[in-house]
């Protein structure tokens, strides 16, 4: 495999990929005697777009996943369009262009893929334009974060910022409202007015938001917590914030 090339491995991952972007395809490994009717889509499209494709054993996919659901297909690919902080003017000038507020999500440091992965998955569901997160020490697109967002990661920018602090004040400069997520705060998420363009900011896992970040938020919200337990993850704290800001919308 090329230094550069990606893996893609999961039904939905693979299936939307393919969709969108077929030139990027370079072969497909397929579960050898698997053809059934969640399978066929892709072997049907790999055939429209002549994209190389071989049967192949349970171990080679287990190895080219690293052992992670691959459900009887892995893609090699090339790798797609890295978004960066340039591209945030497009982002949300095309929104805008489309009669919808900005509506951005972001990611201070959550590193586990899965995490990612949820979270671009939520994003796609409640529309949100593009996921910003810092360019060190943050998860990346990989093949998991691919499965665990089951498409999503096809649909939603995910731009990579070198100053996550300084992108936030670029972003206020432009009229996003940035409202971040921090237990000590008295402010309830439903007591807050949540619409206009918007930015939501989430905090690692455990750790939250750093000093800086949470410095340059124009709000703070919690999440009220009736249990024992004092924190959420962070995909299902993100679903709930992000659909709290679209009821609002709708209303």
């Amino acid at each position: 495999m090329a230094k550069n090339d990606e893996l893609v491995f999961g039904i939905h991952a693979v299936n939307e990929l393919i969709k969108r972007s077929p030139e990027r395809f370079i072969e497909l490994f397929l579960l050898k005697g698997r053809d059934d009717e969640r399978l066929m889509p892709i072997i049907n499209l790999s055939r429209k777009y002549a994209i190389p494709a071989q049967m192949v054993n349970r171990k080679v996919l287990d190895d080219k996943s690293n052992g992670e659901q691959h459900q009887g297909v892995v893609a090699r690919v090339q790798p797609g369009k890295t978004f960066t902080e340039a591209d945030l003017d497009d982002i949300i000038e095309t929104a805008e262009k489309q009669g919808v507020p900005p509506f951005l999500l972001i990611l201070d440091g959550v590193t586990d893929p899965h995490n990612l992965g949820a979270c671009l998955r939520n994003a796609d569901a409640a529309g949100v334009q593009a996921i910003i997160v810092p360019k060190d020490n943050a998860a990346r697109l990989t093949g998991t974060v691919r499965k665990v967002a089951v498409g999503a990661a096809e649909t939603v920018p995910l731009v990579q910022v070198t100053n996550l602090a300084r992108t936030m004040k670029q972003l206020q400069q432009m009229g996003v409202w940035i409202i971040g997520t921090a237990g000590e705060t008295d402010t309830c998420l439903y007591d807050v007015k949540l619409s206009g363009p918007m930015a939501l900011v989430m905090g690692a896992e455990g750790k939250g938001m750093r000093r800086l970040t949470r410095e340059n938020c124009d709000q703070l919200v919690k999440l009220p917590m009736a249990g024992s337990v004092s924190s959420l993850n962070v995909s299902v704290a993100t679903g709930i914030c992000l659909f709290e800001i679209v009821r609002q919308r709708l209303n």
